[in-house]
């Protein structure tokens, strides 16, 4: 029986990977120059594919690390160390800038056409966090009802993600800059001690089998 504390833990943790109010600057800056209707256009198309990929590991993610002879509590510690550094990026602003980074350089080659795919789907909203959760909240949801409960949280979370990028402009007016670094550090913050819990209860299971 899935509790609600399992069922907060994973909307809080697939809303800080993917977060949505973070793709908000940089959505606007990578598709700069279309029109509304191919913005919402470039936004559908990224977020059903970034969505698919990390909907994609979660089902077959965990037979990947079976068939790659990786325990899961190894992968749980590897993946919250990994979260951690996501964490570490957003509190101290390296992921905006290494975002926009990647949104100058799209737009300097033309190559407007294919944001959709790069970088918005990969890696800005299926990232290595994404992904990683995923795997990780999968093995927490292993009944099929249960399962279908996870997806329905990931799909949520992706709702939330479009509507985001589609009103892009008119949210961005009204958080402001000084509004969205405050929000992305203290989702930092909320994803620094979700990965934390990851990797010790990673290292209490491989304690646990020795």
């Amino acid at each position: 029986m899935i509790t609600a504390d399992a069922l907060l833990n994973a909307f809080a943790t697939f809303f800080v990977t993917i977060d949505p109010p973070g793709q908000l600057a940089i959505f606007i800056g990578l598709t700069a120059g279309l029109t509304s209707a191919e913005r919402r256009q470039v936004a559908l198309r990224g977020t059903l594919l970034g969505i698919g990929i990390i909907l994609a590991f979660m089902m077959v993610g965990g037979a990947l690390l079976t068939a790659l002879g990786i325990s899961m509590p190894a992968f749980r510690v590897a993946g919250g160390l990994l979260l951690f550094y996501t964490a570490f990026e957003m509190v101290f602003e390296k992921r905006v800038e290494r975002k926009g980074e990647a949104a100058e350089r799209i737009i300097s080659k033309k190559e407007l056409q294919s944001i959709a795919v790069f970088p918005l789907a990969i890696p800005l909203i299926a990232g290595p966090g994404a992904i990683s959760a995923s795997i990780l909240l999968a093995e927490d949801f292993l009944w099929p009802l249960d399962r279908f409960v996870l997806i329905g949280i990931l799909l949520l979370v992706g709702l939330i993600l479009y509507l985001c990028l589609i009103l892009a402009d008119r949210l961005n007016k009204y958080i402001g800059e000084t509004s969205q670094i405050v929000l992305t550090r203290l989702l930092g913050i909320l994803l620094a001690a979700l990965s934390i819990q990851f990797v010790a209860d990673g290292v209490l299971a491989l304690a646990g089998t020795r």
